[in-house]
């Protein structure tokens, strides 16, 4: 079989389109891929979940302000991020939760442990057991990290659907500054209602010792006050954040630049 010249030429051209349209597809796979694994794990692999943007602090018709709390200035978040020290993280080989005092400390001495603190002033409709002005038995609530209404009843098999969670995890604390606190600021961090949230169990327990490089809130309604409190939280402890860490926390920010620290009162 023969061909001639100008077939040929015409060939080798189609030839050459083909291969230069597969490269385009593949350096534009590529590039997709980077981004799903960089920004884009917190944005497009994320459904959009409708929630609460806020979780209050502070009640003053029955909190008491804890003494010696660290006070936290107010300001643009992005503006407290940048003070922050950047650092890698220390080893977790010698973290211990007994490091940060008795859980659930009556921290206000309001005559009410933290847990039960926390979840009167996070839930609605809250029932209190039997003869107790203090230990919650029920509640509901529409849960910031999730956006889904969620029902909290006392008991061995169902009070762990709600949970308290560290915004700034124990764990994480410990690796980035907690170590040279004394035990009493240390307590003091981990009973800090501006560090604790009631939370949807199961998505506390996904989030781990997470900070903001690893783990965030699927209701993207609350992410701009997450981060900001965890800024507030590790300004007032002086807490350091790795760079990981705080690029996924201007990433965050860069939707809200105005969005305030997190300083009520406590």
């Amino acid at each position: 079989m023969s061909i001639t010249w100008s077939a040929y030429k015409r060939a080798r051209r189609r030839s050459r389109q083909a291969w230069t349209i597969l490269g385009l597809a593949a350096a534009t796979l590529v590039a997709g891929l980077s981004w799903v694994f960089t920004t884009g794990q917190f944005t497009a692999a994320d459904p959009w979940v409708a929630g609460p943007s806020e979780a209050p602090v502070y009640d003053p018709a029955w909190m008491k302000p804890i003494r010696g709390a660290a006070p936290v200035a107010a300001e643009k978040a992005a503006d407290a991020l940048e003070r922050l020290q950047v650092k890698r993280r220390a080893a977790k080989t010698d973290y211990d939760r007994a490091a940060f005092g008795q859980a659930w400390a009556d921290a206000d001495r309001n005559g009410c442990d933290t847990r039960n603190d926390i979840l009167r002033r996070d839930l609605k409709a809250v029932e209190f057991t039997e003869g107790s002005s203090c230990k919650v038995a029920g509640g509901s609530l529409q849960e910031p990290y999730t956006g889904a209404q969620v029902s909290f009843r006392r008991g061995q098999d169902t009070s762990s659907a709600v949970q308290i969670d560290h915004v700034v995890a124990l764990a994480d604390a410990w690796q980035k500054g907690a170590q040279q606190l004394t035990l009493q600021q240390r307590q003091m961090f981990a009973n800090d209602p501006l560090n604790l949230i009631a939370a949807d169990g199961p998505a506390n327990v996904k989030k781990g010792a997470g900070d903001a490089a690893t783990w965030l809130p699927a209701n993207k309604n609350f992410r701009c006050h997450y981060v900001a409190r965890q800024i507030s939280v590790k300004t007032a402890y002086k807490l350091w954040v790795t760079q990981a860490e705080k690029d996924a926390m201007k990433g965050v920010l860069s939707s809200c630049p105005d969005q305030q620290t997190i300083y009520s009162a406590r």
